[in-house]
């Protein structure tokens, strides 16, 4: 006598993501035009990025114009203050802000991410200790702590990446959290520890791969916020002075008065990067966020949906009881 342990019902609710991991976000970009766009965003910034040195106009040490000159056409976005290009600091900005907001996330997701499934795997004391930590990070007022952080590390790229990582992984932990707690429940995890699987090997072959698309759609929302995070902190003069970035362009535009000489081009810029590459991941981290949960098109439902359905049967029969 054989008894069946699969479970056709369960198995059609929850699809198995460990078959299209491979191809899931890319299978999402072609499915939805939004992921497609904030994709095409991301993918273009950093090409630019990388092709910095080729691409730029001009020097970043060597005065090129006059202070503050107006857009034309030898200087599309004029010059700042310095007389230098704002095409070639915008460019190179990128690259600082890009790589600061990757590598603050990648930080935030490893801290993240491991007490997440350490805390939603093994549950108990575990779970309250890791989460009663989390709590504690989180009631901490981000942008106060930021800057005593980065005032008391010190100025430099690395020290604003540490600061940006240690802030935003409190998010990524309570919701991997929550999504382990149900993985950890599901019949072939049961299977695997009641056929002597270790917790190590559980973890890395059917924990990891079922909450990976949904860290990927946390992992893009977040560079996002690093990205703003770190323009903030530069913008407030606590990164590295050396470094060229979105804020630090934007630090030296509003010191040097800018504003009240009328070079617009020497603010609005950057501002539009810092927008635009926000707004990417924002579209790329939603559309991920609602292939994993179709639930959330309900906020997305238009008003021809909210009609009266016909009553049927119970309406024709109300209808010929009325005199």
């Amino acid at each position: 006598m054989s008894i069946n342990l699969s479970t056709p019902t369960a198995a059609a609710e929850v699809p198995d993501i460990r078959r299209t991991r491979g191809g899931f976000l890319w299978q999402v970009i072609k499915d939805r035009p939004s992921a497609a766009v904030g994709a095409g965003i991301l993918l273009l910034f950093i090409a630019i990025s990388l092709l910095a040195p080729y691409i730029e106009p001009f020097g970043l040490r060597t005065q090129v114009g006059p202070v503050f000159c107006r857009p034309s056409a030898k200087h599309l976005l004029g010059c700042d203050d310095g007389g230098i290009d704002m095409v070639s600091l915008l460019i190179q900005g990128g690259r600082i802000s890009l790589a600061v907001g990757f590598a603050a996330t990648l930080v935030a997701v490893i801290i993240g991410g491991g007490v997440g499934i350490l805390a939603g795997y093994f549950g108990g004391a575990t779970d309250i200790v890791l989460m009663r930590i989390t709590d504690y990070f989180l009631v901490i007022p981000d942008v106060p702590l930021m800057i005593i952080l980065a005032a008391l590390l010190g100025p430099s790229v690395r020290n604003i990446i540490l600061v940006i990582g240690i802030l935003l992984w409190t998010q990524p932990a309570r919701i991997i959290r929550a999504q382990v707690k149900s993985v950890r429940e599901r019949v072939y995890v049961k299977r695997a520890r009641s056929l002597g699987a270790s917790n190590t090997r559980i973890i890395l072959k059917h924990v990891l791969p079922q909450i990976a698309p949904l860290l990927i759609a946390n992992t893009v929302i977040t560079i996002a916020i690093a990205i703003f995070d770190e323009t903030a902190l530069d913008f407030l003069g606590l990164g590295d002075p050396s470094a060229i970035s979105w804020g630090t362009i934007l630090e030296h535009a509003f010191v040097r008065t800018a504003i009240s000489s009328g070079a617009w081009w020497a603010v609005i810029p950057e501002g539009v990067c810092v927008t635009v590459v926000i707004m990417g991941c924002y579209l790329l981290g939603q559309a991920v966020e609602d292939a994993l949960n179709p639930r959330l098109k309900v906020a997305h439902l238009s008003v021809r949906r909210f009609r009266m359905r016909p009553l049927g049967a119970l309406g024709a029969a109300l209808g010929g009881a009325r005199p």
